[in-house]
């Protein structure tokens, strides 16, 4: 079987893919990956061979924060890639429009790598749920489906009359990578949509500067709390809080800018800021995370067992960080004010459960000493951790083929 992965950039979403890869190569068959756009690091395996990417305009063609805007390059640059490798099944990201009308156009089968929780609607209305999260779940097929109706028309493929929007957009199967208990309770997802789990792969972290980094956690003496920060969409920064809660108090930071903007860290603080295209190692050295609730650095802290500070901002953020809360794996840091607001009625709730708890510090030490948090963390991440969430996503290519 050839297999060509087209996933978009972005290490939350190829490291996924690279994941899987490396066991369908494992079982015998043919994997090509389609390297990143020019200028990015080609972080690729030795086990899995590149496709190159040909004649790219814009080198973010393939980057997810432009996900809505280059569906006809990435359908041109996976058709061509597909017919080079003789693909016979696509695996590629959710968001990543392109590779799904490739599919289209090729007539091949194409399996969706997703994100941790399911955005969009359930399969029906959970029994008493508010109107409100069911609306914006609607909303946000509505607004994914635009893009990809507007990338189907600037690859002039014929329209289509689609009763279910969903399921064009997920594929021959849409795989999600978390567990259950990121859905609503008692929800039922839609046909071909399930939970595998992390399919989790990242590249080694070189010996020499994990060193540099331990050295400066044993010059300061204190707890570490790893934060990864992603897009805040055009919210409140987190640095004014973080200058605040780590400047002359009982914790340090390994702060990852991740997708974030520029560093801010005040002089005197102790907060050490990196950009590591790898993230279990520092969780491993940490006894939080902290995270604007994005699915690569979740799911990190639970398979490494630590506790959650979620601070979301909007995107999938929002979806995550109340369903970390919900499932009891997560306190939610207050927004600018402590007021909670920004997100939808049950995250204002939950920011205004946790808003009393006093400054910075005194809240990661209540997610610390939180028993619960930790037993919820322990059972989710052992579930996380055994899922053998490749095999099963390889599974689910190999069906699809």
């Amino acid at each position: 079987m050839n297999v060509l992965l087209c996933p978009l950039a972005d290490p939350g979403y190829r490291y996924s893919s690279i994941a899987v890869g490396l066991e369908l190569r494992r079982r015998g068959h043919a994997v090509r990956i389609l390297e990143p756009a020019p200028g990015l690091p080609p972080i690729t395996p030795p086990d899995l061979d590149p496709c190159l990417v040909h004649d790219l305009v814009d080198p973010r063609t393939f980057r997810v924060g432009r996900w809505f805007l280059h569906g006809l390059p990435q359908f041109q640059a996976v058709v061509r890639a597909a017919r080079e490798t003789r693909a016979e099944v696509l695996v590629t990201s959710l968001l990543c429009h392109g590779a799904l009308l490739a599919a289209e156009f090729l007539d091949l089968p194409v399996v969706v790598l997703g994100l941790a929780a399911h955005l969009w609607p359930y399969q029906a209305q959970l029994p008493g749920e508010p109107a409100g999260p069911e609306l914006q779940r609607e909303w946000r097929l509505g607004e994914t489906g635009k893009a990809y109706q507007q990338a189907r028309e600037a690859a002039e493929l014929p329209p289509r009359d689609d009763r279910a929007p969903q399921a064009v957009l997920s594929g021959s199967a849409l795989l999600l990578r978390g567990d259950p208990a990121f859905e609503e309770p008692g929800a039922v997802l839609p046909d071909g949509i399930r939970h595998v789990g992390p399919c989790w792969w990242e590249p080694a972290a070189p010996p020499s500067e994990l060193g540099e980094i331990d050295e400066r956690i044993r010059r300061v003496g204190k707890p570490v709390v790893y934060v990864h920060l992603g897009r805040s969409f055009g919210g409140t920064s987190l640095w004014p809080w973080l200058n605040e809660t780590f400047r002359d108090g009982p914790f340090q930071a390994v702060v990852e800018l991740g997708r974030s903007g520029a560093a801010q860290p005040d002089q005197g603080t102790d907060i050490l800021v990196v950009r590591k295209p790898w993230m279990s190692p520092l969780v491993d050295r940490a006894d939080v995370v902290l995270t604007n609730a994005t699915t690569s650095p979740v799911l990190a802290a639970l398979l490494g067992g630590r506790p959650l500070l979620v601070a979301p901002a909007g995107g999938e953020q929002l979806v995550l960080g109340e369903a970390c809360v919900r499932a009891g794996l997560a306190l939610r840091l207050p927004t600018a004010g402590g007021s909670g607001s920004g997100a939808d009625g049950a995250e204002s709730q939950h920011a205004g459960a946790v808003s009393g708890r006093g400054g910075g510090s005194e809240l990661i030490a209540a997610v610390l000493a939180d028993r619960s948090i930790a037993d919820r963390v322990r059972q989710v991440g052992e579930r996380l951790r055994q899922s053998k969430s490749e095999a099963v996503a390889a599974d689910a290519v190999e069906a699809a083929c």
